[in-house]
């Protein structure tokens, strides 16, 4: 595979967009704020228009932020080149969906048997993670905020079972990120298209199967209706992290006290966000299996062992992308490893035993 290739996985081409200045009138600051998501699309959506309902009252109507969903102001995957232009100040994303122009950005979404939600933002905030983020864009033009996480995602709705290696095979599947390449050295077709395009495309047989988020969103996108097998547990992304990227020149622009504004909105967000996603999986799977027919599935000890081995191709490749790729990636592995012991010895053993308890 070419290493062009590899570094745009789960990014379409982006667009040039048009410069425009930010509106400012009796010492009031008009921002404009864009998504990739349908307006109110549970956790994601909702989390974007809290943060700006966020910083529109607690700024005072000082700095006045206005959403726009996906395909509104920008199309869905064109955020970061709307903002680095300044036809939008800001963007609710997730980092994997602009890794074209930085394959380093894979690390800040997450990868294949990563960090789960609270590893992220753990590395992020105090594992050096947040500078290497600036790092990775400020030659973009950018300041990131973490924006919190849907925590452990579904592995995807499929229109047949998937049993063995072979099943895999010239399957088109609707995946982001680096789980599209590691699928993709298994025989699958990884196609990668808008969130409100997913079920319109299972409906017509454009694609197969498809990933989405987990059961609070895939209930409320009806995946259910046009897909019979999900498979859970995502092995692509364990706790993929959502940002909040800002206009560079924007951002200076600011005053102090209006950027320790946003940096606190942002900070609210991400918690409420993991809270928001935590809860309502929780609470909308088990109606949606007792509900609507679904048939849980686990992907087979064969398929994860060659997903493992694919894995860890797509991470040598990736490391030997550029030197920043490179330091991020020893930066993310470093800390992976040590978590992967702690939860060996902590969080496995609780859940085993607390689910002992409750089923006993």
């Amino acid at each position: 595979m070419k290493r062009r290739d590899l570094v745009t996985t789960g990014t379409l081409g982006l667009a040039a967009a048009t410069l425009a200045a930010p509106a400012v009138a009796q010492g009031k600051i008009a921002w404009n704020m864009v998504m990739p998501w349908p307006r109110n699309t549970p956790g994601v959506g909702r989390g974007a228009q809290r943060f700006v309902d966020r910083v529109n009252a607690m700024s005072g109507g000082r700095l006045e932020i206005k959403l726009f969903a996906a395909g509104e102001l920008v199309p869905p995957f064109e955020g970061l080149d709307a903002v680095q232009s300044g036809t939008a100040d800001a963007a609710h994303g997730t980092p994997y969906y602009w890794v074209g122009k930085a394959p380093a950005l894979h690390y800040f979404t997450g990868v294949p048997f990563g960090f789960t939600a609270p590893e992220l933002a753990a590395w992020i905030a105090f594992g050096g993670g947040l500078a290497l983020w600036h790092e990775v864009y400020d030659p973009l033009g950018v300041v990131p905020f973490y924006a919190g996480s849907s925590g452990v995602q579904a592995g995807g709705w499929f229109r047949k079972e998937i049993n063995t290696l072979a099943d895999l095979q010239g399957l088109k599947f609707r995946i982001a990120g680096l789980g599209g390449e590691v699928m993709k050295r298994l025989g699958v077709n990884p196609v990668l298209i808008p969130p409100g395009e997913i079920s319109p495309a299972l409906l017509s047989g454009a694609i197969d199967a498809a990933e989405w988020i987990g059961p609070w969103n895939d209930r409320a996108f009806g995946l259910y209706k046009v897909a019979k097998f999900y498979y859970v547990p995502a092995f692509h992304e364990p706790g993929p992290g959502l940002e909040i990227i800002v206009n560079k020149t924007r951002w200076a622009e600011l005053s102090a006290d209006l950027q320790a504004i946003v940096e606190a909105a942002a900070a609210a967000t991400a918690q409420e966000t993991y809270a928001d996603f935590v809860y309502h999986n929780i609470d909308a799977f088990g109606p949606l299996l007792a509900e609507h027919g679904v048939e849980l599935r686990t992907f087979s000890d064969e398929i994860v062992a060659a997903l493992g081995k694919a894995t860890l191709e797509v991470f040598a490749e990736l490391a030997a992308s550029d030197p920043l790729t490179a330091k991020v990636h020893e930066s993310f592995m470093t800390f992976l490893k040590k978590a992967d012991e702690y939860a060996m010895r902590f969080d496995a053993p609780l859940l085993a035993m607390r689910h002992a308890v409750l089923t006993a």
